[in-house]
């Protein structure tokens, strides 16, 4: 089940909320209840099969956290964490990279049978978010919550399940015993889903449309406009794909009274690459960052142990998007650019006019993409060839893709830039009369409109994956 759809708007989600709201706030273990509950559902809607993986990784995570918490013999905190970290990793490798290792030994001549593994939705992120409880846990940095439920809870929390955001314990932990939810953050976080709703409905799927298109294509008769049309497109159908998911998820959880993080921050308008990981995918990126390089040594060791500690988190980085060769690849590229600016031409970059900076990014950006989207590492190299103009010769398909799709372009060059952040500047922040009502009643009337159109895409057309799904 996904939010961009007919079953979730009209079923699902009325559903809970009839049930949720039915209870008053007093029975608040009665609330919780019924989102845990609702929450299992959604996922075993994706799965029912590999319901009894997340359960099994909850389970672990909270045993491994009383075992871990601060109070306990030390011996006994470290082999809690070490339990997570062997067991949910352990569960992850085997569901995810298995096939990759088996078929890479036997192109080296190792045989190694393996029944076909299909991979449970979501478990990169559910993982993730259980170790990082533990280990918050572990470092006093989290509470230990003593009631399975609530642990539960906080795993299986339907908006951020199978594609995240990667929410922390510390940031909910309050909020899943004593959160005030109100209509007016129920109002905010509405609107907020159906913002992210549109997001994916008019401009991730038209974008998508273009970029299946073209990537279906062999890149050896493909020209260069088309190649870069298709690059462009899923250039933004990513962002808008995997932005609008977090924020629907963030939205609905206001709804319910919780307030996860920011996951996107503008990341197109970044002037290096390094300020573009400090936008995109944000709860990743510091998971990363807090639980793999910070440990390692982080920058406070010598040039070369930072260089080995950015390359370990690349390479994990590149490996947890997906089991392929593509997406190592995709971590490698990453790593020598993030490495380069930060020891080779970080500095003359810097001097350079923003307009220079902000096309470097991109087109290194826009090459990740290419890598991320290929099936195989000689296609991703057949289509940078084509890029370069070593393919096919015009067809006219460049012209076809921009002018079909001109106001989709349009609006996702829009939206991709900060002009809400400026329009919210040159309002007065507690503005009265005019802008008042513009501050309160536009975003809602914005939102509603957005959902008409949204519904009339849902209902006239069958194209709406969701990339990150996969991972």
């Amino acid at each position: 089940m996904v939010f961009s759809s007919i079953l979730f708007l009209f079923f699902f989600l009325p559903a809970l909320l009839l049930c949720y709201s039915c209870l008053p706030r007093r029975f608040r273990a009665w609330r919780n209840g019924v989102l845990l509950a609702f929450s299992l559902f959604f996922y075993a809607c994706g799965g029912l099969y590999y319901l009894p993986v997340l359960l099994c990784s909850t389970a672990v995570n909270y045993l491994c956290g009383l075992l871990a918490a601060p109070g306990r013999p030390n011996a006994a905190r470290r082999a809690g964490l070490w339990a997570a970290v062997l067991l949910g990793l352990g569960m992850l490798g085997w569901f995810k990279y298995a096939g990759f290792l088996s078929a890479n030994l036997n192109r080296l001549g190792v045989r190694l049978n393996l029944p076909p593994i299909v991979l449970p939705i979501g478990i990169s992120f559910f993982t993730f978010q259980g170790l990082s409880y533990v280990i918050d846990v572990y470092r006093g940095d989290a509470p230990c919550q003593r009631n399975p439920f609530y642990v539960a809870l906080y795993v299986a929390l339907f908006p951020q399940l199978v594609a995240g955001p990667i929410v922390r314990y510390s940031t909910v932990a309050r909020e899943i015993t004593g959160r005030e939810e109100s209509l007016s953050e129920f109002s905010q976080g509405a609107a907020r889903f159906l913002f992210g709703l549109g997001k994916k409905m008019l401009l991730a799927n038209a974008m998508g449309e273009v970029a299946d298109a073209v990537f279906a294509q062999s890149p050896a008769a493909m020209a260069a406009g088309t190649a870069w049309a298709g690059a462009a497109a899923y250039t933004l159908q990513i962002y808008f794909d995997f932005s609008a998911y977090s924020d629907m998820a963030i939205g609905l959880g206001r709804m319910f009274g919780f307030h996860f993080l920011e996951n996107f921050n503008y990341p197109y308008v970044s002037q290096s690459v390094t300020e573009f990981w400090r936008r995109w995918h944000i709860s990743l990126s510091t998971w990363f960052r807090d639980y793999v390089y910070i440990p390692l040594g982080g920058s406070r060791r010598s040039p070369a142990r930072n260089i080995l500690n950015l390359a370990a988190v690349w390479l994990l980085t590149g490996l947890w998007h997906g089991a392929a060769w593509t997406f190592v690849l995709w971590g490698a590229w990453f790593f020598l650019l993030l490495a380069g600016e930060k020891l080779l031409w970080g500095r003359g970059l810097a001097r350079l006019p923003r307009v220079f900076r902000r096309g470097y990014t991109l087109l290194a950006v826009m090459i990740s993409w290419v890598l991320f989207r290929s099936p195989s590492a000689a296609y991703a190299g057949a289509y940078f060839q084509a890029m370069l103009g070593l393919g096919g010769a015009s067809d006219g398909q460049t012209a076809y893709y921009l002018l079909q799709y001109w106001p989709e372009w349009a609006a996702c060059l829009i939206a991709s830039l900060p002009v809400k952040n400026w329009l919210q500047s040159k309002l007065p922040e507690e503005g009265t009369g005019p802008a008042s009502l513009v501050q309160i009643w536009c975003p809602k009337l914005a939102a509603l409109a957005l959902l008409a159109l949204s519904y009339l895409k849902l209902a006239t057309g069958s194209f709406n994956p969701f990339i990150y799904f996969q991972f």
